[in-house]
């Protein structure tokens, strides 16, 4: 049985122009996991992992529009809040959908911390997008009233961004293995897992970050053992000269074209950059490895070489 690690995308757990409603949020969540049971049904075995941009970029805003009343949360138990609701409903949507096609699996979350370095120099350059897009004269504004960082998004609209260190070690690794061992359908790393740094006794401390999550699953793809890496995301294929006449989509990519392709800057900072940098890693970490860059939609299809981008 193939273990696969699969990455969710934004567009798996929020539809653009709905409202960002914890039922209307739910309501994409059983769409996914319908797409997730297929691929189970066909006998792999299913790791899950997600992002939390949007997500936890309203906690954020909750907290800090609050403050009159409540004191605003820190910015890793932010990241600890989208990790449990989002854990929350993937387990409702997913359950929901395995049981009325006769499957007893069960599915558990996982609030898991990862490790980065406190020197990190991700941290004195933000780059990962959080919370809503705004217009470029909005995102302006905000950043005059916040001293946020604010970001053009490949295209689609301004958002806040912050820093996003490079994971270095799952904290709740043994557990997470002793569920999938026990054949548990589990969610962890979501989000890119809650940052943590260790201080000068060597405990765990959070920090005001968000890992990229498909930096992170590639970590637990790694540290599993899994033999394919899935990131979902909004686009079929991986592409090059994207959004422009001569766009092509790609079927398959090795690793010299990645490179490639990277260093003539093909691919999107905080969008499609980071796909194509765990992709690599992962498949570059030991032989017979692959990674797939799909949507969610044609999952099933891309493990078997119907669809997206594959890399090996």
């Amino acid at each position: 049985m193939e273990k696969l690690v699969i990455a969710l995308g934004g567009n798996a757990l929020q539809a653009e122009g709905k409202p960002a409603t914890a039922q209307a949020q739910l309501e994409v969540v059983e769409e996914t996991a319908a797409y997730i049971a297929d691929i189970i049904e066909k006998g792999y075995e299913v790791v899950v992992a997600h992002g939390n941009g949007p997500q936890v970029g309203r906690i954020v805003l909750q907290n800090e529009y609050a403050t009159p009343v409540s004191p605003a949360m820190p910015f890793d138990v932010c990241g600890a809040m989208s990790q449990g609701y989002i854990g929350y409903h993937i387990q409702q949507g997913l359950t929901k959908i395995l049981r009325a096609r006769g499957n007893k699996k069960e599915v558990v979350t996982v609030v898991t911390q990862v490790l980065v370095d406190k020197n990190d120099p991700k941290f004195k350059s933000p780059s990962k997008p959080i919370g809503p897009f705004y217009t470029e004269d909005e995102a302006k504004a905000i950043a005059a009233e916040t001293g946020y960082t604010m970001k053009e998004d490949a295209g689609r609209g301004w958002r806040r961004v912050v820093a996003s260190p490079m994971p270095i070690a799952i904290e709740e690794l043994n557990a997470v293995k002793c569920l999938v061992d026990n054949g548990f359908i589990t969610v962890t790393v979501g989000g890119g897992g809650i940052p943590v740094i260790r201080n000068d006794k060597g405990e765990l401390v959070g920090t005001a970050a968000v890992i990229d999550k498909d930096l992170a699953s590639e970590k637990l793809a790694e540290d599993l053992d899994a033999d394919a890496l899935v990131i979902l995301t909004a686009v079929e294929k991986v592409s090059i000269n994207y959004k422009k006449p001569n766009q092509k989509d790609l079927d398959t990519l090795s690793v010299a074209e990645a490179k490639e392709y990277m260093a003539q800057g093909h691919f999107a900072p905080g969008s499609m950059l980071p796909k194509i940098e765990a992709a690599l890693k992962f498949v570059e970490s030991k032989p017979g490895r692959r990674a797939v860059i799909t949507s969610l939609d044609k999952a099933a299809d891309a493990l078997e070489g119907l669809a997206g981008t594959t890399l090996r």
